[in-house]
C-alpha cells in the first residue's frame, strides 16, 4: 500500500476514534448527572415523608 494513503487512513481512523471517545464521554457524564439528580430528588422525598 502507498505510504501516503496508509498515513491518511491512520489519521482518519484516529480522528474517528477520538470523536467516538468524546461522544462516549459526554454520554457517560450525562448518565452520571442523571443518577446524581435522581438521588438528590429521592433524598428530598425521603426526608419530606
Amino acid at each position: 500500500m502507498n505510504p501516503e494513503i496508509e498515513y491518511q487512513l491512520i489519521k482518519n481512523h484516529t480522528s474517528d476514534m477520538y470523536r467516538e471517545a468524546a461522544n462516549h464521554r459526554r454520554v457517560r457524564e450525562a448518565v452520571k448527572a442523571g443518577k446524581a439528580e435522581r438521588r438528590s430528588v429521592f433524598g428530598k422525598r425521603r426526608h419530606a415523608s
